[in-house]
C-alpha cells in the first residue's frame, strides 16, 4: 500500500486517499467487534463512530505528509540507479560527429542505430566497442573512456589518441586507435557493450577531488568535472593537466568553459615543452608530480589519476610519501601499470596441476588445459573461442567472466575490482582440475 501511496503525486488526493481507506478500515472492524460482543449500550457506538472519526483524520494526516516517490531534488539526480535502457551484450552506435581534439586525439560522438534511448553512466566510465579491421582474422575489442556527461544521455563520446609504434622497436601501432582514426568517419558503424567500469567519481561526496592526468587521461577526468558542475558545486574540485605544448593539449577550451560554471572547480595546467605562442594558456612548466600536487592541494582529499603507466606510479608513490592513505587514492591506466615495492612484495598464486578440464558452457565446449596453454584466455582463444578482452593484463575488466565451479590462479596481481564468483581469464590459469566458466 505504501509504495502505491508514494507514487499518488498530489498530496490533497494522497490525503483523501488514506483518509477513506483508514475510515473504511475502522469502521468494518468496530461493526464487527460490536457485532460479535452484541453491545447494545449507547456507549458501544459512540466508542465506534468516535473510532471511525480519529482514523479519518488521522489517515489525512498521514497522507498529506507521506512522501511522493516522484518528489525529490531534481537537481541531483541519482545517477548510480538502475537504468531500463541498459541493453545486453552488443549493440549497434552510429558515429554522428567526428572532431579533432589535438594533433593525437579525436572525438567520436555515437547514438544509437536503432534511435533509441540510452542509459547514462558514471563519470569515469568506459566503453567497450568492436572493430572489424581488414587484414584481423577476428573483431578487435577496445575499452575507450567516455569523455563526456549531461544529463539527459544523448549520445556518447570517446576521445581516442593515435598510437604510434614506439621508437626503435620493429612494432605495429596502435591498430585500433589508428584504425579509428583513418577508417572510421560519420555515418560510420561501431557495436558498443554497455558503460561500464570502477574508476568514478561519487559526486555527491562533499570531501574535496583533486583530477591529475596527463596526455589522453584527461578523457574521464572532463567527464567527472562535468558531472560534479551538473550535480554537485559544492563539492571542492582540483582539474590538474599535464601536456607537451598547446598542440598536443585537448579540451583545454572545454575545461576552462566548465570551470567558468562552477566556482568550486579549480584548474592547472602545467606544460613540459612550451611555445611562444602558448603564452597564457597554461599556469606552469615542468612536468606534472606528486611535488606540484603538494604545492597547489594540501588538504583531505580523494585523489583520481589517469594516464601513462609511469606517470601514475610516480605520482602514487609521492602521494603515499606524503602520508595520503592508499583507500583515497583512484586510478586507472589501459597499460600494464608500474607496482610499488610492497606490490612487488605479494606472491601471485601459482598452480600446482599438471593438467584441468575447462569447461566453456556458452561455448558448449569441454577442453582440456595445460600448463604450456598460457592463461585461460590465451586457452580458449586457440580453441576458437573467443571472449571479450582488452588490456590483456588485469586492467580493465573486460574478461571478467562467472566462474560456477573451481579455483584460478592469477599469475599476477589484478588492477581491476573483481566482482564476487567472477574471475579475469587474462591473468589466470586453472588452479583445481575442473573448472567451469561462463563462456
Amino acid at each position: 500500500m505504501l509504495e502505491s501511496l508514494g507514487r499518488i503525486k498530489n498530496p490533497l488526493v494522497r490525503s483523501v486517499a488514506v483518509a477513506a481507506t483508514v475510515c473504511s478500515v475502522v469502521t468494518l472492524s468496530t461493526a464487527v467487534i460490536i457485532g460479535v460482543t452484541n453491545a447494545k449500550d449507547k456507549s458501544a457506538y459512540q466508542l465506534g463512530v468516535y473510532s471511525s472519526l480519529f482514523g479519518t483524520v488521522g489517515g489525512a494526516v498521514f497522507g498529506l505528509v507521506y512522501p511522493s516517490k516522484a518528489s525529490g531534488n531534481k537537481s541531483t539526480p541519482d545517477i548510480n540507479a538502475s537504468d531500463s535502457y541498459v541493453w545486453k551484450d552488443w549493440r549497434n552506435f552510429v558515429v554522428v560527429r567526428k572532431v579533432k581534439e589535438s594533433e593525437e586525439i579525436t572525438s567520436f560522438y555515437l547514438q544509437p542505430e536503432d534511435q533509441g534511448e540510452i542509459p547514462n553512466f558514471q563519470p569515469g566510465q568506459f566503453l567497450t566497442i568492436k572493430l572489424d579491421i581488414p587484414g584481423q582474422d577476428k573483431p578487435v575489442i577496445r575499452t575507450y573512456s567516455l569523455s563526456d556527461y549531461a544529463e539527459p544521455c544523448e549520445y556518447y563520446r570517446l576521445s581516442i589518441k593515435r598510437e604510434l609504434a614506439p621508437n626503435a622497436l620493429d612494432v605495429m601501432p596502435g591498430i585500433a586507435s589508428n584504425f579509428m582514426h583513418d577508417r572510421i568517419q560519420e555515418g560510420s558503424v561501431i557495436p558498443a557493450k554497455p558503460p561500464n567500469g570502477k574508476f568514478v567519481l561519487d559526486v555527491q561526496k562533499s570531501i574535496a577531488a583533486v583530477l591529475i592526468s596527463n596526455g589522453v587521461g584527461i578523457t574521464p577526468m572532463i567527464s567527472m568535472a562535468k558531472a560534479s558542475t551538473r550535480l554537485n558545486r559544492n563539492r571542492p574540485i582540483w582539474f590538474v593537466h599535464g601536456a607537451r605544448d598547446g598542440r598536443f593539449h585537448a579540451f583545454r577550451d572545454e575545461v576552462m568553459e566548465i570551470s567558468q560554471q562552477n566556482p568550486n572547480l579549480n584548474v592547472h595546467f602545467r606544460y613540459s615543452r612550451p611555445r611562444p605562442e602558448d603564452t597564457g594558456k597554461y599556469h606552469s612548466v615542468g612536468y606534472v608530480d606528486a611535488a606540484l600536487i603538494k604545492e597547489l592541494f594540501g588538504q583531505e582529499a580523494e585523489y583520481f589519476l589517469c594516464g601513462s603507466p609511469p606517470f601514475i606510479q610516480s605520482i602514487r608513490d609521492g602521494l603515499k610519501e606524503s602520508g595520503v592513505p592508499e583507500s583515497r587514492v583512484f586510478f586507472e591506466s589501459f597499460g600494464k601499470p608500474m607496482k610499488s615495492d610492497s606490490e612487488k612484495q605479494t606472491p601471485t598464486a601459482t598452480t600446482g596441476e599438471e593438467f584441468a578440464e575447462i569447461v566453456f558452457t556458452k561455448s558448449g565446449k569441454t577442453l582440456t588445459w595445460r600448463p604450456s596453454d598460457g592463461t585461460i584466455l590465451e586457452f580458449a582463444e586457440a580453441n576458437d573461442i573467443n571472449p571479450p578482452f582488452s588490456c590483456r593484463v588485469g586492467v580493465c575488466g573486460t574478461c571478467m567472466c562467472k566462474i560456477s565451479e573451481g579455483e584460478v590462479a592469477y599469475q599476477e596481481e589484478a588492477t581491476a575490482t573483481i566482482d564476487e564468483g567472477s574471475v579475469l581469464i587474462c591473468i589466470s590459469q586453472p588452479r583445481t582440475s575442473k573448472l567451469v566458466l561462463d563462456i
